[in-house]
């Protein structure tokens, strides 16, 4: 494991509890901090340990977005040789959080603004706390709400309403509106975020492993997919994948047997 210095990455088993850890700052994006995630969630397609990933936020906030004051300060960097500068460096956390073949699930309390409302979008599930408010802030800040993904992800997860509405207006929606819109799966108080997170992990980890990374690989594909034949050839391809190995028989034979079935990823 690395050792970053903007996030924390706890490993619990087969799950990697990734922290955002610049508190005092409201867990703000800056230049290291794009450099540690991009390098994570890059290693994750070679990680065959890690099943799941929890992305959480340090002290009072998720993320609060961009860190503006740095960005002012002129202390960015700007990566040579990358195409659109500092703009496309982040822009790739996001595709490779996407890529990477660990189911996400974020846990948003207080503020997720901007490129932090972006780390939520990107996830596959999100579970907020009570504090949360989430907006696209880019449009608050004289720019397009579209960005880093958030223009493809949010209409996706709440309709091209509610995702034209808060981003045009950069108004913040706030953890039961959220709910309502099914842009989280559940609302809990703050400090019961973590102990929310346990029935998803454990289910998801209950899953062969295969079974469970050509999910994630299948629902993105499919959601793009040109129709209905296009997406079922991607489950076609993965069933039969699945369908050949030895966690498939060790499955259908624990159903028939009924018992909880010992997966070993073969």
């Amino acid at each position: 494991m690395a050792d970053y210095q903007t996030i924390t990455v706890e490993k619990r088993g087969q799950v990697d509890w990734l922290t955002l850890n610049r508190p005092k700052s409201l867990n703000a994006i800056n230049t290291p901090m794009v450099t540690e995630l991009r390098d994570y969630f890059g290693n994750l397609a070679e990680d065959a340990e890690t099943r799941i990933v929890v992305m959480r936020g340090a002290g009072r906030a998720f993320c609060a977005g961009l860190d503006i004051k740095d960005a002012q300060a002129g202390t960015y960097a700007r990566p040579h040789g990358y195409g659109f500068g500092f703009q496309g460096y982040l822009a790739e956390v996001y595709i490779r959080m996407r890529r990477c073949p660990q189911p996400i699930i974020s846990l948003v309390h207080g503020a997720a603004c901007g490129g932090g409302f972006s780390f939520a979008l990107a996830s596959d599930i999100r579970v907020a706390g009570e504090s949360a408010k989430m907006n696209a802030a880019f449009i608050k800040i004289g720019l397009s709400a579209c960005d880093m993904g958030s223009s493809y992800f949010l209409p996706r997860l709440v309709g091209t309403s509610v995702a034209s509405e808060l981003m045009l207006t950069g108004r913040f929606i706030h953890a039961d509106r959220a709910l309502a819109t099914s842009l989280v799966s559940e609302v809990v108080p703050d400090d019961q975020l973590e102990a929310a997170a346990q029935p998803y992990i454990e289910e998801m980890l209950a899953t062969s492993p295969m079974g469970l990374r050509l999910t994630k690989e299948g629902l993105t594909m499919a959601i793009d997919a040109a129709g209905l034949e296009a997406a079922m050839a991607i489950e076609n391809r993965n069933q039969l994948m699945c369908a050949r190995t030895e966690d498939a028989r060790e499955g259908m034979s624990a159903f028939i047997e009924k018992r909880a079935p010992v997966y070993r990823d073969r």
